[in-house]
């Protein structure tokens, strides 16, 4: 397996304010799997994806890319991972608000050695015609699409998405949710979705649910159906 979580735990606050978050939470994903964590609020999965992504450390347990483990990293050996591994994409779009379209895309690409072609991934967004805009004159779902273009633009192994239709409409939702599926398809990025809304699991690949702290289900996707035919 490409990613591999092996009994990860992880508690917040000490003494009688001590809540145990993620209770040995183990998961593998293929290389290339969609893969999406679904779970009541309070079921650990965005902790559990803020500790694939360095962000957080766990209290015990192991994570590995490749082969590549975390534990024992040092603060600049866990940037590097971080720079080489893995994209992030949030609710909110943290772009950087004085920098175009294609500068904060190009944010990214200062972090890879060999970087996507720029032009041809804002022709994949389709914010040719946007790129010289700011953040500030975009919608909501272009916002979105730069936040991915530059989590993309340096090829990252896992792409790690965090709700990243929650501050949407509808109709954006489902074109940013096909917008990560033909990312991913094209560039061969392993994905990483948190995420409450149990109809974007029927475009995943594999289904993990969560619940107090545990992985409740773990199964592939028999019937899986393209981003573009969701509905909820």
């Amino acid at each position: 397996m490409f990613l591999e979580i092996q009994e990860i735990r992880k508690s917040f606050g000490s003494g009688e304010n001590r809540t145990e978050v993620l209770k040995g939470a183990s998961l593998a994903v293929d290389k290339g799997e969609f893969c999406v964590l679904l779970g009541p609020s309070g079921s650990g999965k965005s902790t559990l994806l803020n500790i694939v992504g360095g962000i957080d450390a766990a209290d015990s347990g192991e994570i590995a890319i490749g082969g590549e483990r975390m534990s024992g990293m040092k603060e600049r050996r866990l940037t590097d991972y971080r720079r080489r591994h893995l994209g992030y994409v949030f609710q909110m779009y943290n772009l950087i608000p004085n920098l175009t379209v294609r500068e904060n895309i190009e944010v990214g690409a200062y972090l890879s050695e060999d970087p996507l072609d720029v032009d041809d991934l804002l022709h994949t967004l389709g914010l040719d015609e946007h790129q010289r805009k700011l953040p500030g004159q975009l919608s909501g779902g272009q916002q979105q699409r730069t936040a991915i273009g530059r989590a993309v633009v340096k090829k990252p192994d896992i792409l790690l998405c965090d709700e990243p239709t929650g501050a949407l409409d509808y109709q954006t939702s489902r074109e940013i949710l096909k917008l990560i599926e033909t990312v991913s398809r094209r560039y061969g990025s392993t994905v990483l979705m948190v995420t409450h809304n149990d109809a974007i699991r029927r475009m995943a690949d594999r289904v993990v649910r969560l619940r107090d702290g545990q992985i409740r289900d773990n199964r592939l996707n028999e019937q899986r159906i393209p981003a573009e035919e969701l509905e909820w």
